[in-house]
């Protein structure tokens, strides 16, 4: 079977992480997307390792970060400051199906590529546009990161402090951002609207326009408990201590190791008699402070205590096989290394290897969406700088003789 995706052709104008990561979900399932980078400074993403602290990641000779977000994509230089440079891209997008791009609104009239641009020249062609806090408003325009108009404005930060009382203390600092985690939300949210559009034209014959913030991507991904906050006009509850968790079976316990235990029992009274076994505690099934989930709620605190001591009494690869065996839903907190040996992960593809030119065999993290036919996601390593300008113009009609003059107008590399 062909991938689900093939013939479909995407131009990728944008950088970092949001668009980058839609335009390889399309990608990975067989569209030919041609990634456009300034013929002067590329992509920030080929640099991003050497200017990385050790709060954003990890530092490595293999650029691991260009891989994740440009594998399976062919890379082209285009000047689009220069009217010739937007004249090429007319032309590459009269045969596209997509165009991408997280160009600010004042700078897609700059460079002309706004949807009612894009449409007289191709009426067929989806356009996704990724902007930080939305194409209207006062802040249309103000530069943003996932950092600042994901994670900070949508309330992340604040409702983090709201769980943890330590950060709450005068003069902390509100816990830091995780490198891309709102762009991977938001190019999600942008793939799997390029894909309705693409369905819809299907049925219409017709293009669409389709916008995603990464300010409403981060409400969205808070909306359980901004819809709250809508309905009531209060803020989230703050949590003072551990004690104020009403369930002792929703919670965190140390093992012998010194690992964590996280259990999610939201409904006690299913699970109570396999959790009382799988710990070597049934005599707690007759304990009248626990008979009931009201009483559960009243002794919460004993029982946490209780359960503090008797997960310290084994390891956690002791506990492993009691706590599955009891069916219950429960995970160990593992770290980053944990992650990549988990032999569940392994067992389900999580993860990708492919031969790369100058690295040799690597792995990454693999599409999480997964279609019954098993295609082969990786196709080809991301590519190197400007690697397939020339063979794009070619395909577009453009000549030799064409390309030796975009070269010395400075419009290709």
């Amino acid at each position: 079977m062909a991938p689900v995706l093939e013939g479909i052709k995407v131009i990728d104008v944008s950088q970092v992480a949001a668009v980058p990561m839609a335009a390889r979900i399309l990608a990975d399932f067989g569209a030919d997307v041609i990634h456009v980078e300034n013929p002067t400074i590329g992509d920030h993403f080929r640099h991003v390792l050497s200017g990385m602290s050790s709060t954003t990641g990890i530092k490595c000779d293999i650029n691991y970060v260009w891989e994740l977000y440009n594998r399976n994509k062919k890379c082209i230089t285009l000047d689009l400051s220069q009217e010739g440079g937007q004249e090429v891209l007319y032309k590459i997008i009269e045969t596209a199906d997509v165009f991408l791009t997280n160009l600010r609104p004042f700078e897609l009239k700059k460079f002309r590529v706004e949807y009612e641009t894009l449409n007289r020249k191709n009426p067929r062609l989806v356009a996704g546009y990724l902007t930080g806090y939305g194409k209207s408003g006062a802040d249309k325009n103000v530069p943003a990161y996932d950092h600042t108009a994901y994670w900070a404005r949508s309330g992340i930060p604040h409702r983090l402090r709201s769980l943890l009382p330590a950060l709450r203390e005068p003069g902390v600092t509100p816990p830091a951002f995780l490198p891309a985690f709102g762009d991977h939300m938001a190019g999600m949210s942008l793939a799997c609207g390029i894909m309705m559009a693409l369905f819809g034209r299907e049925r219409t014959g017709s293009g669409e326009e389709v916008n995603v913030s990464l300010f409403h991507s981060g409400v969205y991904q808070l909306s359980f408990d901004v819809s709250g906050a809508l309905v009531t006009g209060e803020d989230c509850p703050q949590v003072n201590s551990r004690e104020d968790n009403p369930n002792a079976l929703v919670g965190q316990y140390q093992t012998k190791d010194g690992r964590w235990i996280l259990f999610c029992i939201l409904r006690p009274e299913r699970f109570t008699s396999q959790f009382c076994k799988a710990i070597g505690r049934e005599k707690l099934l007759d304990d009248p402070r626990f008979e009931s989930m009201e009483a559960m709620t009243e002794n919460r605190i004993a029982l946490m205590e209780i359960l503090d001591g008797v997960f310290k009494e084994k390891t956690l690869d002791e506990w492993k096989p009691l706590l599955n065996e009891a069916g219950l839903p429960w995970s160990p907190i593992q770290s980053l290394l944990d992650v990549v040996h988990d032999p569940q992960a392994r067992a389900n593809d999580f993860f990708v290897a492919y031969d790369h030119p100058t690295y040799g065999k690597i792995e990454g993290v693999a599409n999480p969406i997964k279609l019954g036919k098993g295609l082969e996601p990786v196709r080809m390593p991301a590519a190197e700088f400007s690697q397939h300008t020339e063979e794009v113009l070619l395909e577009c009609g453009y000549t030799w003789e064409d390309i030796i003059g975009f070269k010395d107008e400075g419009i290709i590399a």
